[in-house]
């Protein structure tokens, strides 16, 4: 068994090591930069079944539009989690600020998983912008099962290389008020976890299920270095 954790991916974060010495391979290639004019992923109708609702204790609650059209078993896995009130209570362990932030381990160290099987990689076209949310997995093929991640900033080196299932339509200023750390001193915790239609955001106008609109574009800043590939942690057990 692996400690479930994603590549850093930027030139501060490059070979950083998650709490211990990192093993993986190397050499995925530099992200080809995004053009003013690069479409956005065309979303489907946003059902409420598809709408993964996320309060943190941090304040606030994140709603994020799964795609069950791109990665039909990494959303139904959410959806039987989310349902048993797995994520309730539990912490985002991994949050490194330019990256993003990633939860979903009823241990809260990066080692531990839900008690189901775990998820075949659903590999897609979905990019790594930000506001993304991905399963995280190990260096080994097929290891997703609870952990997940949500993009603080894009990284499209990672594309390709992780199951992306959605992306977060409200909610994202929430997001960036989770605490950094590896792991935070006071971590930010999922009070609630369940699928239906978002809350009203105080302020805004409450979103009309079935048009929520797409979440826009973010250029990614031009890179500093090329990313690195997935680095994992053995874990003695």
């Amino acid at each position: 068994m692996f400690r479930k954790s994603i590549a850093l991916g930027l030139g501060a974060f490059a070979a950083l090591p998650l709490l211990a010495q990192a093993t993986g391979p190397q050499g995925l290639a530099e992200p080809k930069p995004l053009s003013s004019d690069t479409p956005a992923p065309i979303a489907p109708r946003a059902d409420p079944a598809n709408i993964i609702n996320i309060e943190l204790s941090s304040g606030g609650t994140v709603s994020v539009l799964v795609r069950p059209d791109k990665a039909p078993k990494a959303v139904e896995r959410l959806q039987t989690l989310a349902a048993r009130h797995f994520y309730d209570g539990l912490t985002f362990h991994r949050v490194i600020d330019g990256f993003m932030a990633q939860g979903g381990d009823p241990k809260g160290t990066g080692e531990g998983e839900s008690e189901l099987p775990d998820l075949p990689d659903e590999i897609n076209d979905l990019p790594h912008f930000r506001g993304a949310m991905a399963m995280a997995r190990t260096s080994a093929p097929n290891s997703g099962n609870s952990q997940f991640y949500l993009m603080l900033s894009p990284n499209l080196a990672l594309d390709r290389g992780y199951t992306v299932v959605g992306r977060v339509i409200q909610g994202m200023a929430n997001v960036d008020h989770i605490a950094r750390g590896e792991p935070p001193p006071a971590p930010t915790r999922m009070v609630r976890v369940y699928f239906g239609a978002p809350p009203a955001d105080p302020g805004l106008p409450a979103p009309s299920v079935g048009s929520l609109p797409s979440a826009p574009i973010v250029l990614p800043p031009k890179p500093t270095a090329p990313a690195s590939a997935p680095a994992k942690k053995p874990v003695r057990r």
